[in-house]
This record gives structure tokens, C-alpha cells and sequence, in this order.
């Protein structure tokens, strides 16, 4: 008995020492797989679009003033100079777009630190040193204290309409180039001149309208439908909404989308916000823009991920996210997404520009039994929007959102209602509970045997009845 005990013990300790064994193993494979494919893509863009175009492989300030704007960095920070005929804006960046060692550098800088601790003699530490700044190291990072000016591109931003070759060119994905607007694509159900309140439906990351409209709005009741119009928008860069190639979609980029697409074009005063996971870190920025017209915030899933003192906000979170293990499956997944641009273009270009192809093999095999609208919202976004959303908002925004938290806690009013599928592999659930930590008054709802889609699809009529109560609740007070 003691001898099984001990084992079960050591089980777990092996298990882990194999995952990251295996783990060390691909990923660096996938660090030399990353370097081959850019220069694969670099040459494939040149010979089709005649330009030899930047990528995060490039240095930050070659990548980001080579699309017309301007980069500014200090002390660790960087931002973005936006130039127009009217004003001056500053924008973060995320430096994970730009410094994403690999695993070769990470054991490299490990090594010396071991020797450091054993004190071996100064020639061995100063060659050590040298590998660790830089002989094996693919790493990018903004470093210096800049203003890169271009000749004579001080001019006003433009949503170029014109796909990348990589990317799906269908009407769908590109209807926003023939109708000529330069705003989100929403939809609006509802009441338009009687209606009391609005609700803002903020969807997830690689994800469309279609998460509420397709689940939610058909199972609200009579009376919510006749009291409050709902309003779910595609994110810019996703779904029906415009892909601009010269975007780096910056928290300011998504969130002034979405003013000038909803909160104007609609003429929003009061409103209710329902967020799923990157769509909280909007919703949040949009509340502390907003703090008197937002009557409740409901956050599901919410990515938020204290960061701990000395800890660089942007790179932590990415570990957190994304901590390059082959399981679980989510962490690999999750892995490969964040830190390799040209892998995760090779996925889009595989999926995303031929999503009609799976639209049709997916019906085909399921014989229309079930809606398709989720591999929809899943396709039809183009890599650069996804790629610099997930750094620039999830990773680019960890430092600012105590600031977000503690401005709600102290500076609204409003009802805050958390919810939380309890096997979410995605979002762990002690993101819910670390955002109650920070606004006291938010209640924490877990939704036992669901997970970071089914929180939503499969429970949309009980979903449906807790928002409605959480809105009469908030308009009552």
C-alpha cells in the first residue's frame, strides 16, 4: 500500500518533467520553423505584391514606421505617434509584438544564472553573458528613446480596402469595401425610438456578432425585446467589419470603432454592456470613457491576471496565456497563436482564406443538422487583425487594467456581474475571482460542467432570463 502511495505520488512529478521535456523539444522546433516562414512569406509578398512588407520579425521601429505612423519608446514603454490634419494621438503598443524570446535564450539566460549562483570564475560568466546578449538569441526588443519621422506621410489615417493576398477577398469578408462606410458592422434589434435602455454586445477574440445574436437575441422575452435595443457589433478587423492592412488595432483603434459605430451612429445615452473575454477588456475601457451613462457591466470570462511586482505587465501575461506547453491542448494552442507570427499566418492562410471550403465540407458532413455560425466567427477575420488584437489589447493592456478596475469600483455606480464557466481551460476562473478582489461589490457567478463557449451556447434561454434580471435590477436602482 505504502509502495502504490508513493508511486501515485511520483506520477504527477514525471508527468510534468515529460511535458516540459517534450515541450522544450517542439518549440523550438517551432522557433526554427517561425524563422524559415518569414523569409517564405517575406518573398511570397514581394513576388505578389511587389513590397517587401515588415513583420514583428523586423525591428519594432522598421515594422511600425514603415505603415506611416510614428514610434515613440521610453523606459520599456512604446507608443504609437498617429498623425492627422486635425490632431496628435498616442497609442501602447504591446512589446510582445516585437520581444518574444526563444526557448534557446530562455535556457541560455537560465545557465547563467545557475553559474552566477555557483560563482564560477569571471571568463566563463563574460562568455556565458555574450550568449545571453544575443549570440542565440532571436529576440526584438524596443529599446531606445526615439522619434522615427517619415518624409512627408503626416497625413490623415485610411482604411486600405485592398486584401492581402493571404487573406480571404469573398463579399463577406470584405462587404465593407463596396458599401463605402468606415464603421463597424452592427446589429441592431429592438424598439428604435421607444426603446428605454440600449445593451452593447462586445463578443470575444476570434469570434463575431454572431456569439449573441444567434444565441441570445431570439430567447429574450417579449418584454426585453420591447423595452431595450440590442446592439452587437463586429470587432474591427473580424466578422462583416472593416479589415484595414495599415492597422496595428490598438485598445484606442477598437474603442474608437466602436463610439463612432454605436455609441454615435445610434445615439446611445444610457446602456447596458455584455462582454465575453477580450471583449471585457473593451468593455472595461469603454465604462471608465463612459462612467455616467453605464447602467450595468456584465463580464464573462474576464482575462485578468495580476501582475506581480518587478514583473514586466506585458510579458507575464503572455506566460499566463500562453506558457508554451504541448498540454494541456488549450496551452498549446494558445502557445502557438501568441508567440509564432508566420505559424499562426501559415493557420489563417489555411482557414481563414478558405473558409468557404469549410463552410461547405462542414454542412456537407453535418447535413445543415447544426449552425455553423460559431467556425463562421472563427474564420472570417484576416491574421493581422488577429495577431495584433491578442498582443495589442490582451497582453499590451495587463498594466492598465488595475487602473480600469479600481476607476469602476470607485467611479461607477453601476451593477457588476461576473460569470464563469468552472471547466473553462481558456480563461481560468481565478481571473473572475481576481477582478472581485479589486471591485468588492461584483458578484461571481459559476456556472458548473460549462466552459469558455458553452457558458453561453447551450444555456442562451437561462443566459437570456439572468441578463434581463440583471438589467431590471439596475434600471430599478
Amino acid at each position: 500500500m505504502d509502495v502504490m502511495c508513493e508511486i501515485r505520488s511520483v506520477l504527477p512529478l514525471i508527468g510534468e518533467v515529460l511535458n516540459q521535456a517534450v515541450s522544450f523539444i517542439v518549440f523550438c522546433i517551432f522557433d526554427l520553423l517561425d524563422f524559415i516562414l518569414c523569409f517564405v512569406y517575406k518573398v511570397a509578398d514581394f513576388c505578389i505584391e511587389a513590397e517587401w512588407k515588415t513583420c514583428s520579425c523586423s525591428s519594432a521601429n522598421e515594422a511600425i514606421t514603415g505603415s506611416g505612423k510614428i514610434l515613440v519608446s521610453e523606459q520599456g514603454e512604446s507608443k504609437i505617434v498617429r498623425l492627422t490634419s486635425s490632431k496628435l494621438q498616442l497609442e501602447d503598443i504591446s512589446d510582445t509584438l516585437y520581444s518574444r524570446p526563444s526557448l534557446v535564450t530562455e535556457f541560455s539566460k537560465f545557465a547563467v544564472n545557475e553559474l552566477k549562483k555557483l560563482k564560477l570564475d569571471g571568463i566563463i560568466i563574460q562568455s556565458c553573458e555574450k550568449i545571453k546578449k544575443g549570440r542565440v538569441r532571436s529576440t526584438l526588443t524596443v529599446n531606445s528613446t526615439i522619434v522615427e519621422m517619415l518624409q512627408g506621410k503626416m497625413v490623415g489615417q485610411h482604411l486600405q480596402p485592398v486584401p492581402r493576398w493571404s487573406d480571404c477577398d469573398c463579399e463577406f469578408c470584405n462587404s465593407w469595401t463596396s458599401s463605402g462606410k468606415d464603421t463597424l458592422f452592427v446589429k441592431a434589434e429592438g424598439p428604435k425610438d421607444k426603446a428605454r435602455e440600449d445593451v452593447l454586445f462586445i463578443h470575444g477574440f476570434i469570434s463575431s456578432s454572431a456569439f449573441w445574436t444567434e444565441t441570445l437575441f431570439p430567447n429574450f422575452s417579449n418584454t426585453a425585446k420591447s423595452t431595450y435595443r440590442f446592439l452587437a457589433l463586429d470587432l474591427l478587423g473580424f466578422g462583416r467589419s472593416p479589415k484595414p492592412t495599415d492597422s496595428l488595432y490598438t485598445l484606442r483603434e477598437h474603442v474608437d470603432m466602436i463610439e463612432k459605430s454605436v455609441l454615435e451612429a445610434y445615439k446611445v445615452k444610457s446602456f447596458h454592456i455584455v462582454a465575453h473575454s477580450l471583449g471585457c477588456i473593451l468593455a472595461l475601457a469603454i465604462a471608465v470613457k463612459h462612467p455616467g451613462s453605464v447602467k450595468s457591466l456584465t463580464l464573462l470570462a474576464p482575462p485578468y491576471y495580476p501582475v506581480p511586482k518587478g514583473e514586466s505587465a506585458t510579458q507575464y501575461a503572455m506566460r499566463r496565456v500562453a506558457p508554451r506547453r504541448v498540454w494541456p491542448m488549450m496551452a498549446f494552442c494558445a502557445s502557438v497563436g501568441c508567440w509564432y507570427e508566420h505559424i499562426s499566418r501559415t493557420i489563417s492562410l489555411v482557414m481563414s482564406k478558405n473558409h468557404r471550403l469549410w463552410d461547405f465540407l462542414t454542412k456537407l458532413i453535418t447535413r445543415n443538422r447544426i449552425r455553423t455560425f460559431l467556425l463562421e466567427g472563427f474564420f472570417r477575420h484576416t491574421h493581422r487583425a488577429a495577431w495584433h488584437t491578442l498582443h495589442n489589447i490582451i497582453f499590451g493592456t495587463a498594466s492598465k487594467l488595475d487602473s480600469y478596475l479600481d476607476a469602476v469600483r470607485d467611479g461607477l455606480k453601476c451593477d457588476v456581474t461576473i460569470f464563469h464557466g468552472k471547466d473553462d481551460e481558456v480563461i481560468p476562473l481565478e481571473c473572475s475571482y481576481n477582478v472581485q478582489r479589486r471591485i468588492p461589490r461584483a458578484r461571481v457567478e459559476v456556472v458548473e460542467n460549462k466552459d469558455h463557449i458553452t457558458i453561453v451556447v447551450g444555456r442562451q434561454k437561462a443566459f437570456a432570463r439572468e441578463l434581463e434580471e440583471i438589467w431590471k435590477r439596475s434600471t430599478s436602482d
